[in-house]
């Protein structure tokens, strides 16, 4: 199996896809701010927990340059400012990836960003939450990054297609859905699409969301 990096790998997302590629064989380097916080993660064999800024390119970098066939960033600061942490990131695993030689880049995103069946963004839809706007645009941002900039770069973004099922059962299969706020999935079932899709690429520069299938 192949070796995967994993940035924000303390968060929800990001521990769920670290237990998914540890359980599939690969070996996981799993990059948080604070290793003492997360002794956890490295239950079990094939995880190696690792300190990391994914806002810092030559860091991110350096990690990637450690043999990593790809890499996943699920990272996100809730104290720093949207509109410059997400670009910052974005810009850092683009350039992370091209100096390491990282095949592939898979990026946790946002449904709020994401277009409905009629072609408008989520967040635009009547009756959707307006108080977290700036984090909206924030994830917007470094997504458009990613279009603008890693032309490159075999990058993916997958989100839910409307949020998470925190409290829910894995369905153990999803499918690509687009927009609706009602839409639902499991840490675990994003986390087994962003496995397939590193695994077995099947879709590259565009973001995308799953719902449980």
């Amino acid at each position: 199996m192949g070796r995967i990096i994993v940035f924000g790998a303390g968060g929800r997302a990001g521990r769920a896809t670290v237990e998914a590629a540890r359980d599939r064989g690969h070996e996981v380097t799993a990059v948080v701010r604070d290793p003492a916080r997360h002794p956890d993660l490295t239950a079990g064999s094939g995880v190696l927990v690792t300190a990391g800024d994914v806002t810092d390119a030559d860091r991110v970098a350096g990690l990637m340059a450690a043999g990593h066939d790809a890499a996943v960033h699920a990272a996100a600061d809730l104290a720093a400012p949207p509109d410059v942490f997400f670009p910052a990131a974005a810009r850092a695993v683009l350039t992370g990836s091209r100096r390491a030689g990282v095949g592939r880049l898979v990026v946790v995103g946002l449904a709020s960003v994401l277009t409905t069946a009629d072609g408008v963004p989520l967040m635009d839809t009547p009756d959707y939450p307006r108080e977290y706007r700036d984090f909206y645009l924030g994830h917007a941002a470094g997504t458009e990054v990613l279009r603008r900039e890693g032309a490159d770069v075999d990058w993916l973004v997958l989100s839910p297609a409307g949020d998470f099922d925190h409290g829910g059962t894995p369905a153990g299969r999803y499918r690509f859905a687009p927009a609706r706020a009602t839409s639902r999935i499991t840490y675990a079932d994003l986390a087994l699409a962003l496995l397939d899709e590193i695994e077995r690429p099947g879709h590259r520069r565009v973001h995308l969301g799953v719902e449980h299938g």
